[in-house]
């Protein structure tokens, strides 16, 4: 499971993934992102109407693809709103000496709830309080 991204850095790697390519697909430009369309497409919409972006359509046969490209106010923009804002809050933390590190692939509390509960009668199960999380399955005696 990938970790909660906010707005601000979906705007951002949308923009840069743009001025990387120069101009994407609709299609292209959410793949690359690791967007979702139907959740998305308001934050394209957005860019588009504070004209980060631009959006033409061309028409291929009887298919319509959108494509997008950066504006100049959009690199602007990212340049110096998105890119100092990113210096103060990086998305993953720097850790401290003094705090544990915290693995990069924790799963969800829950996923591992659903892996106890399919667990076997026989089988011991030990949870640690302290990062609310599974531990170790260890098997009983095999008969």
């Amino acid at each position: 499971m990938s970790p909660y991204r906010d707005r601000v850095y979906i705007i951002k790697d949308i923009i840069v993934k743009l001025v990387d390519y120069g101009s994407l697909n609709q299609t292209s430009l959410i793949s690359f992102c690791g967007l979702n369309l139907k959740k998305h497409r308001s934050i394209l919409f957005e860019l588009e109407l504070n004209e980060l972006v631009t959006r033409s359509e061309i028409t291929s046969g009887h298919r319509t693809i959108t494509v997008y490209k950066p504006t100049q106010k959009g690199i602007e923009f990212c340049n110096k709103i998105i890119e100092p804002y990113e210096k103060m809050f990086p998305r993953q933390r720097q850790q401290g000496k003094s705090e544990i590190p915290v693995p990069l692939e924790s799963r969800n509390i829950q996923e591992e709830l659903k892996i106890a509960s399919t667990v076997k009668n026989d089988q011991d199960i030990s949870i640690r309080d302290d990062q609310q999380s599974i531990v170790a399955v260890r098997e009983m005696a095999v008969h």
